[in-house]
């Protein structure tokens, strides 16, 4: 049977102030009228049902992820004692599935994506779904296709046809790149043969964990002692005991890179990975003079700017360009709009300068 597995880790750093340690950005609601996270749910259960789908979270952001999924049965929120990035993260989720389905598949996704069309989503999982069905050793990796040179994704490059599920264009993976720099990107573009990392896998559950045995076995081994207390009393003192000693590496790294039957589809819905504040200008159509804003907001001269207040207390911008201006929660960023890749490291400071209780 096919499982989801929503991953819902991190600190969201990026959309300070209005994400906090105990509220990411998963848990906002930064488009439409629900939270990230609730999208992302609402948007497999088509095919998924709560009893078959997980979420992996922070263990301080498990009690309000449970809150806003009460659907799902509370012990499939897992929450990690501390973040060891997403090969811990998938391991973990694919051992829970294995002990209650051993032959199951899991779809393996973001819980902060916004994806559209639905319908087209759905294809494309049936059509992953149905790669593994046929080779149940294959790993499979969703690619959207690049419509400018961009350098904030990592990017597959596409090897050889090996099929249409569902009429989607299936793929051998050459290889995996990381961000690359402008030249390099426009390069990419040209060539027609990469497509950007979506972060969205399908695989069996027992294929990932052999493969991370293979390539990473220090830490399957720890998955291993923690997966021996699974439906025990014992489970949250081990999960707590090994998981900080797991290595720290992405699953892209630690399995994805290493195993030779990798697939990726070329999938054909729009996708947007919300990384910080200049994502919403995609989500939150600009005025005639370019500005997105959420909440009270009074702009007379200001454009290309993006203004946030969520707590009905109103942002007057008078005449500035190219501005972040976000007021959440008794703090207030203004920032240029080229210097938000500063922001992460401005708010983990935040404690050393004696605002730690806005973290």
């Amino acid at each position: 049977m096919l499982h989801a597995v929503i991953m819902a880790g991190g600190s969201g750093t990026r959309f300070w102030p209005k994400s906090r340690r105990d509220r990411p950005k998963q848990l906002l609601r930064l488009h439409g009228d629900a939270t990230m996270i609730q999208q992302t749910l609402a948007r497999v259960s088509p095919l998924i049902p709560p009893d078959r789908t997980w979420v992996i979270t922070g263990a301080d952001q498990a009690e309000a992820t449970r809150a806003q999924l009460p659907e799902l049965p509370a012990e499939q929120v897992v929450g990690e004692p501390c973040p060891r990035d997403t090969a811990a993260c998938v391991g973990l989720a694919a051992a829970l599935v294995a002990a209650r389905d051993p032959e199951a598949t899991m779809v393996v996704l973001p819980a902060d994506h916004v994806i559209e069309p639905v319908d087209a989503f759905l294809a494309s999982v049936r059509a992953a779904s149905e790669l593994v069905e046929d080779d149940p050793t294959a790993f499979v990796t969703f690619g959207i296709t690049p419509d400018r040179p961009e350098t904030g994704y990592g990017y597959i490059e596409r090897a050889e046809l090996v099929g249409r599920p569902g009429g989607i264009s299936a793929y051998r993976v050459e290889r995996f790149r990381e961000k690359p720099d402008r030249d390099t990107a426009e390069r990419f573009l040209e060539t027609g043969r990469f497509v950007w990392n979506a972060g969205i896998f399908i695989w069996r559950a027992g294929a990932v964990l052999d493969a991370l045995a293979r390539h990473r076995p220090a830490l399957a081994e720890a998955i291993g002692r923690v997966s021996g207390t699974l439906g025990t009393p014992g489970f949250r003192e081990a999960l707590e005991r090994e998981y900080p000693s797991m290595e720290k590496i992405p699953i892209d790294k630690a399995v994805m890179e290493q195993a030779e039957n990798v697939r990726v589809l070329e999938v054909p819905y729009s996708w947007n990975d919300v990384g910080d504040w200049r994502a919403l200008t995609a989500l939150v159509p600009p005025d005639e003079r370019g500005n997105s804003t959420q909440g009270p907001v009074l702009a007379p001269g200001t454009s290309d700017c993006i203004i946030v207040s969520d707590e009905g207390k109103l942002i007057a911008a008078l005449g500035v360009e190219g501005l972040v201006i976000v007021q959440s929660g008794g703090a207030t960023l203004v920032a240029r709009k080229d210097q938000l890749d500063r922001l992460k490291a401005m708010v983990e400071g935040l404690g050393e300068a004696g605002y730690g209780g806005l973290l």
